[in-house]
């Protein structure tokens, strides 16, 4: 052979070398990338071939899938679309799938290995193969209360169930019709998708999880937290109140809210500075403890800049960083560069609720094969343990006084003691508002975190009463 035909015959055999390890890195190595990927329309187009598994809450499906007559043998629906979107997310044949419809995708579609065993007897018996079943933790009444009470606004709610972290509510709005990306009607579901990609604020952000913002005075409690356990406090210790705080190395003054004095006398007990939010207490109780206690109890917290999954990807809350006393003062008031997601809020408040105990958050409670029976179940897990049993009685009592004698009256439920704490941040617009909280206080069963954003008002105001909602009509639903 001469020199020209052996370069040729080397070339083509170096191409059909790359081509050879091309296919097999495509169809071995990325393979599960691939078919993972949401945008990936032939697998999904393939999977409408097979009846997909429902999402299930409180015995009601919240996403099924029934038959058609067209060309993709089954239609995604969504009975109570927008009320569920946040958590349940969308499938469809243009833009994939999104939420639980994406974390959960595996059992949904029936290509979960568990479920092999399946696979293998339909293909002997001829049955027509179908996904797994998902139920979630959501609490129907808690649900529908909470996306009723953000009606009109932008913001989310929270509530879990502080004994063992089960979500119990997770709304989100503006929210969306995920009935109308999941049709079979490809450019109805492109122009529903520009409709809300032009929307502002995006209706398809679940704001409990993925986004996370200045908490204002929720953060007091994390505050009161490290005061407590560093034992130089109690509840009746007496602190510094003055009507202005000149923050150090700074030429700024910290104000409390609208300018008020806290105390005639400048002190005042820190279940009273709690009680009425003062935010000058606050900001130089954060300065005596130092920012290593601050940032040790905002992490133990679950403050930690880590986020997780629910099985829901949840961005992490931070506490930010701080340079110097002038910014530990605005920090320890839940400004500066503190910022939580709804979720972790809702945290904090059942954490305390739970005698210190932090359990993660979880948001799928069974799944379960075709035939119904059970093939994983989530079991509560601790998290961490922020502060003691006693520790947290004495937070208990002092948000019980925030909702009997304080900013959060708006939250009183007749006959049920409340603990709980409102927040106002600061922020570009408008200020948000918050509150978390937790009843009974005595015996908890639900702790809530309402966000409302740039709701203009106070988290007292604002978004109390929509905590005293959901927690009444989850409470009266238990028979309490």
């Amino acid at each position: 052979m001469n020199a020209p035909l052996r370069r040729v015959a080397i070339s083509v055999l170096v191409l059909f070398t790359l081509l050879i390890v091309n296919v097999n890195y495509i169809q071995v190595v990325r393979s599960d990338e691939l078919r993972a990927d949401p945008g990936n329309t032939r697998v999904l187009a393939e999977e409408y071939d097979r009846e997909r598994g429902s999402i299930v809450v409180g015995g009601t499906e919240v996403a099924m899938s029934t038959a058609t007559d067209d060309r993709l043998t089954y239609l995604r629906q969504y009975p109570q679309g927008p009320v569920y979107a946040p958590v349940t997310g969308y499938y469809s044949l243009v833009y994939g799938n999104s939420q639980v419809e994406q974390t959960e995708n595996d059992l949904l579609s029936g290509t979960d290995a568990r479920l092999f065993t399946r696979r293998i007897a339909d293909l002997f018996t001829g049955r027509n193969p179908s996904g797994g079943d998902v139920v979630l933790t959501l609490d129907p009444t808690v649900q529908e209360t909470a996306m009723a009470g953000l009606e009109g606004v932008t913001g989310a709610v929270v509530a879990l169930d502080p004994s063992t972290g089960a979500v119990l509510g997770m709304a989100s709005t503006p929210t969306y019709d995920p009935n109308q990306l999941s049709s079979h009607d490809p450019q109805a579901i492109r122009d529903y998708w520009a409709q809300l990609g032009a929307e502002r604020p995006d209706p398809r952000l679940n704001r409990a999880i993925g986004d996370r913002y200045p908490p204002g005075s929720i953060f007091k409690v994390v505050v009161s937290a490290a005061a407590l356990a560093s034992g130089q406090y109690t509840p009746d210790t007496v602190i510094p109140a003055p009507q202005e705080f000149p923050l150090p190395q700074s030429t700024q003054t910290l104000e409390n809210f609208g300018g008020s004095a806290c105390s005639p006398s400048g002190e005042q007990s820190l279940i009273d500075a709690l009680t009425i939010s003062c935010n000058t207490a606050f900001a130089e109780l954060g300065i005596a403890l130092g920012e290593d206690r601050v940032r040790s109890m905002a992490e133990a917290f679950g403050i930690d800049g880590d986020g997780f999954d629910t099985p829901l990807p949840v961005q992490g809350s931070t506490i930010g960083d701080i340079q110097n006393d002038a910014q530990l003062a605005t920090s320890s008031i839940g400004q500066q560069d503190v910022a939580l997601t709804p979720l972790q809020a809702a945290m904090i408040a059942s954490a305390v609720a739970d005698d210190g105990r932090l359990m993660k958050p979880h948001l799928v409670a069974q799944l379960r094969a075709p035939d119904l029976s059970v093939i994983d179940e989530t079991d509560p897990e601790e998290l961490s343990r922020p502060v003691t049993p006693e520790v947290a009685q004495d937070l208990t009592r002092m948000m019980r006084s925030v909702v009997d004698e304080g900013s959060g009256r708006r939250a009183r439920i007749p006959g049920v003691q409340v603990a709980g704490k409102t927040g106002t941040a600061q922020n570009a617009g408008p200020d948000h508002n918050w509150f978390i909280g937790f009843a009974p206080a005595d015996d908890p069963e639900i702790a809530v975190a309402v966000f409302v954003a740039n709701g203009g008002g106070t988290g007292g105001d604002v978004s109390a009463p929509i905590a005293r909602q959901v927690m009444q009509a989850y409470l009266e639903g238990q028979g309490g």
